[in-house]
């Protein structure tokens, strides 16, 4: 048998970047699924299927793309653009990358509410639902926010709880207001469709399904039969239709509906896998009936209500054939300093700001890998326990291994390893790798199965503590020393690099790219976990002729961590370097924040013309120490050339390609270099002491060149 895996997370909505919490989530699924295709089943390597799309319809998306003059397609083209360079700067390694806005998913969504329709399980109610009477629609859930029915937390959606977790109608929120125009919405009457999660088989199955186990945490089950009810008299109809105009997929036989976005959005995990198995020419129907099949989930603890009640349900009585097979992994949120992440708090992390301060990811794969388990738990982000953490782990225990042993073997026996290792090496060797007689390796691989990875990580630093102290103990740099000790300094230094190897490939599924270093340096092939038992170990090592060793990580230095957090938003709009002044509160003074400038009319602000321009080419201006030369296309025809005096703070190759705000009806000005056709704006603090640096201003994605601010 082998097992067949389909392996999906959360799809982010498509109306903005992705943000730590999406990194971490994506982080966890990767490990598991490298983890998972290091796996040699009895009929050979497993299937393993990962993929994921972005979350495209709903009212939000629909209102974004009407402000820019662009499609709801258009729109969610360009946020898509954007997420390669995420995941290609984090190594998750995804194998399709799709659309809810997508045939597939149409078809698939439309197949299933037909089934639930003639298993009559779709009903029709005329309800009273929210109308913003400001802007003249009806507002979807997402578009209504107040204080949550169940445990009274503000500033809730007007489907589900972020904080409590509870699902309800947006009728039930209290003190309910309009997020597009902060007005009370009325209630008018509509005719909408409704899933019959009411329906006593949908309590019956659920009930059964949730307590299946291994299907979820007990956590979960516990958390998902409060919401059940003892008969399942908490459970209510679900309304999944939208009133146009809604930028959806249309109900069938109902002109003017369209789905509301949660119906179809899970169905966009089973579109993505169709479409990468058409591209693959795999039979995407032959998988799904395959009883060798799962799909396993992983989603934060805000979205459980959806895909614990509402997802099974659908799939079930639409019989799907998944639903048997499928598992659901919870994990909680993301903290920084143990405070839910703030832009405005300077609680934030940028994934993108972490990879242009070319931080390298594996530490923070690392990280988190190690701060997670199985149980929905929050993990937290501490600056000051990261540098310790990456520092003493990767570069003092696993990276200082071999770069201790390996110039020894280059210097002293051109390269070449021991051809065979004294009993005393080989205790070692089983000290390390085994406890109490049995192998490290199952413990740990155990551990990544069920997605304990804090444990497994420990386990393996345990064997790189002893490791070290096995080199601590034989001093190779002191055998170094003495040419009648060269074959004792062979014994330990091919030792030492055989446990480093044994390290690298436990460790890899946590970290890929150093794991690939390590392959070449070493001269082997794809690791795979079997490579981690028995005679296994050091058996195709002994003897082999390995390549030059060059520095595989280096230190974490804290200066970064502390860029790396976003500024609270006293500091993020002080005073632009082209000295265009910006309100800032007289608090932050200490901090090296200009004071207010004098108060001005509005005729004065609209004089100034701010306009929205992407950087085309950015270069270094020979004979300048302080000056970058921008071109830049403002969406008047032509392009712009612009000296900026920023090149203290950013290399050329980390603007081109980026929006940015210009002054752009200010007088050319000649200069030594040439002409300056404008200012970019930039912000500083006044106190260069108390913050040296520069921060050129970059609009929301979505902005387009020539947009005026304003």
């Amino acid at each position: 048998m082998t097992r067949k895996l389909f392996v999906t997370t959360a799809l982010p909505y498509a109306n903005a970047a992705f943000h730590i919490g999406h990194m971490m989530e994506y982080i966890q699924a990767d490990i598991w699924v490298r983890f998972q295709r290091m796996q040699q089943d009895a009929a050979g390597k497993r299937e393993v299927h990962f993929v994921c799309a972005d979350d495209t319809h709903g009212t939000p998306i629909m209102i974004a793309a009407e402000k820019e003059g662009i499609t709801p397609q258009e729109f969610v083209a360009k946020i898509a653009a954007g997420r390669q360079q995420y995941l290609d700067g984090f190594h998750i390694g995804f194998d399709n990358w799709y659309s809810t806005d997508s045939p597939e998913n149409v078809e698939l969504s439309q197949g299933i509410y037909r089934k639930l329709r003639d298993a009559g399980l779709i009903v029709t109610k005329t309800v009273d639902r929210f109308f913003d009477p400001v802007k003249g629609m009806f507002l979807a859930d997402r578009n209504i926010k107040g204080e949550c029915p169940n445990c009274g937390a503000k500033d809730q959606y007007g489907d589900n709880c972020e904080v409590c977790g509870s699902a309800y109608q947006p009728t039930d929120l209290v003190n309910p207001f309009s997020v597009f125009t902060g007005s009370t919405p009325i209630l008018k009457p509509s005719e909408q469709y409704f899933f019959a999660l009411s329906d006593p088989r949908c309590y019956t199955f659920l009930k059964e399904w949730l307590n299946t186990p291994g299907r979820l945490q007990p956590e979960m089950v516990n958390k998902v039969s409060e919401w059940l009810g003892d008969a399942g008299e908490k459970l209510a109809d679900w309304d999944i239709s939208r009133d146009a105009p809604y930028f959806g997929i249309p109900i069938p036989d109902a002109p003017g509906k369209f789905f509301y976005v949660w119906l179809d959005a899970p169905v966009g995990y089973l579109a993505s896998l169709k479409n990468y198995f058409g591209k693959q020419g795999m039979d995407y129907d032959a998988f799904l009936q395959d009883p060798d099949a799962e799909q396993v989930h992983f989603i934060g603890k805000d979205i459980v209500s959806f895909h614990l009640l509402f997802w099974p349900a659908m799939l079930n009585f639409a019989q799907h054939p998944i639903i048997d097979k499928l598992k659901v992994n919870v994990h909680g949120h993301l903290t920084v300093n143990n405070e839910k992440m703030s832009k405005s708090r300077g609680t934030g992390i940028s994934p993108l700001r972490y990879l242009d301060l070319k931080m390298n990811p594996e530490w923070l794969r690392y990280y988190i890998a190690f701060k997670l388990n199985s149980k929905v738990e929050d993990l937290d982000f501490n600056g000051e326990d990261f540098v310790a953490r990456v520092n003493s782990d990767l570069i003092g225990k696993y990276i200082n291994i071999a770069s201790r042993c390996a110039g020894f073997i280059a210097k002293k026996f051109d390269g070449k390893l021991a051809e065979t290792l004294t009993p005393k090496a080989q205790q070692w060797i089983g000290r390390a790798l085994t406890v109490n007689g049995a192998e490290r390796q199952a413990n740990i691989g155990a551990n990544f199965e069920s997605r304990e990875y804090g444990k497994a990580l420990r386990e393996i630093m345990e064997i790189a503590d002893i490791t070290n102290q096995y080199v601590d103990e034989n001093k190779p740099w002191i055998l170094a020393k003495d040419p009648e000790k060269n074959a004792e300094l062979h014994d330990v230094c091919t030792t030492a690099l055989i446990l480093f190897r044994q390290l690298t490939i436990l460790l890899s599924p946590v970290l890929p790219q150093i794991a690939a270093r390590v392959a070449e340096f070493l001269g082997d092939a794809e690791y795979s976990w079997r490579d981690t038992s028995g005679a296994t170990v050091y058996e195709s090592m002994l003897g082999r002729t390995i390549f030059t060793y060059s520095h595989l990580m280096q230190r974490v230095d804290a200066k970064m961590v502390e860029a790396l957090f976003d500024r609270p938003a006293a500091a993020a709009v002080s005073a632009p370097v082209a000295a265009v002044a910006a309100p800032v509160a007289e608090a932050a003074a200490s901090e090296g924040i200009e004071e207010l400038a004098p108060e001005i009319t509005i005729d004065d602000f609209t004089k100034i013309d701010l306009r929205i321009a992407r950087i085309v080419n950015c270069e270094q201006v020979e004979g300048s120490s302080k000056l970058l030369r921008l071109t830049l296309d403002v969406g008047e025809g032509r392009l712009r050339n612009v000296f900026s005096g920023i090149k203290s703070a950013y290399r050329p190759e980390q603007l081109i390609g980026k929006l940015t705000v210009l002054v752009a009806n200010l007088a050319p000005r000649k200069m030594k270099f040439g002409v300056s056709e404008g200012m970019v704006l930039c912000a500083s603090a006044a106190d260069e002491k108390a913050d040296p640096g520069l921060y050129v201003l970059e609009p929301w994605p979505g902005a387009k060149p020539g947009m005026r601010i304003g």
